[in-house]
């Protein structure tokens, strides 16, 4: 088994395939076999041997793309766009809550997606029988989330970098408001948000490191005692692995520090 992680379009998930029967190599552009039918993708990657799942029964790579395969594949994007400009017609006059971000073909034809997004439940079957009478064959409409347009859009975050969605991230891992508190940012919208209006995707990056850190640190506002007496924790600087007390008794503040070699 040869495995290959495939891109079906620049801002595709990468997908993993059985490439044993085909002599591929990086960047080549294959064909490969989806639940939805034959895909035109390009090849990304190579999985070792070592790291490649014997539970996962892996789909074809067909073969090498020909230059009849790509005319196809152009001709394909090209009637995907005017679909997608009939559809948005058709989604005005039915006066439906939705927005279509991207339309495409399967290679084969054998079906037309749509990805949308809305705020709420949308009864789209009207529209998904009149696309399936125009453009004779099978039609699906896949509602997406705020983050995919925000990925296909792409821009520059608030670092001044590239969106890491749009650049890299080829799947959305969970990102909680927890993440930014065990992290002690300010909880202002402005700060902790993307530009998708949801919590940046880097909150998970090194929330890990921080938990790790912050196992023998006390938490803020807690009550502790100290060789100098009891008292609150007022503060706490994760990385110099210290934090301030203020006693009871004297109002005086004290810094202690958490010794720990494997920190350091």
């Amino acid at each position: 088994m040869k495995v290959v992680g495939v891109k079906l379009n620049e801002n595709s998930k990468v997908y993993y395939f059985d490439a044993a029967d085909v002599n591929v190599y990086e960047n080549a552009t294959v064909i490969v076999e989806t639940e939805k039918g034959l895909q035109y993708g390009t090849i990304v990657r190579f999985i070792p041997e070592s790291e490649v799942s014997k539970d996962i029964e892996y789909k074809k790579v067909i073969r090498l793309t020909t230059k009849s395969d790509y005319k196809k594949h152009l001709s394909n994007l090209k009637d995907a766009d005017r679909a997608l400009v009939k559809c948005n017609e058709l989604i005005e006059q039915y006066g439906l809550d939705m927005k279509i971000i991207d339309a495409g073909y399967t290679f084969d034809r054998e079906q037309l997606i749509f990805r949308f997004l809305a705020d709420d439940r949308v009864d789209f079957r009207q529209l998904a029988k009149d696309l399936g009478s125009i453009f004779r064959t099978r039609i699906e409409l896949r509602q997406v989330g705020i983050r995919d347009k925000a990925k296909e859009i792409g821009g520059i975050g608030p670092c001044g970098r590239k969106l890491c969605c749009s650049n890299f991230l080829t799947e959305f891992d969970s990102v909680s408001i927890n993440m930014a508190k065990n992290q002690n940012l300010s909880l202002n919208p402005t700060k902790i948000n993307g530009v998708c209006g949801r919590l940046l995707c880097c909150l998970k990056y090194e929330n890990d490191n921080y938990t790790d850190y912050k196992k023998d640190l006390p938490d803020v506002g807690s009550k502790i005692k100290i060789k100098e007496g009891e008292g609150k924790v007022i503060s706490v600087d994760v990385f110099k692995r210290k934090y301030r007390v203020l006693l009871n008794e004297t109002n005086e503040i004290i810094e202690c520090e958490v010794k720990d070699e494997s920190k350091k």
